[in-house]
C-alpha cells in the first residue's frame, strides 16, 4: 500500500507545480495588464511608474523561466553511455 501511495504522489506533484506554474502566469499577466493601465490612465509617464512596470516586467519573465515543462524534458530522456 505504501508503494502505491508514493507512486500517486510523484504522480501528483509534477501536477500540481505546472498548476500553480499556470496561475502564476495568469497572476502576472494580470498584474502586467493593471500596472500598464493604471501608467496610462493619469496621462503623464512618471520615472517611478515605468521602473515599476520594469520591476513587474522582469519578474514576469523570471516566472517564466522557472517553467516545471523544462526540467521534465531532461529528466525524462535516459543519459547515454559513452561506450568503449
Amino acid at each position: 500500500m505504501n508503494k502505491q501511495q508514493n507512486s500517486q504522489v510523484s504522480a501528483f506533484l509534477p501536477m500540481l507545480q505546472k498548476g500553480i506554474w499556470l496561475f502564476g502566469i495568469l497572476s502576472w499577466i494580470f498584474g502586467l495588464t493593471d500596472r500598464t493601465i493604471a501608467l496610462l490612465s493619469d496621462g503623464y509617464l512618471s520615472a517611478i511608474d515605468i521602473v515599476q512596470l520594469f520591476t513587474a516586467s522582469f519578474f514576469f519573465i523570471s516566472w517564466l523561466f522557472l517553467s516545471p515543462f523544462l526540467g521534465l524534458n531532461s529528466q525524462s530522456q535516459p543519459k547515454e553511455e559513452a561506450s568503449p
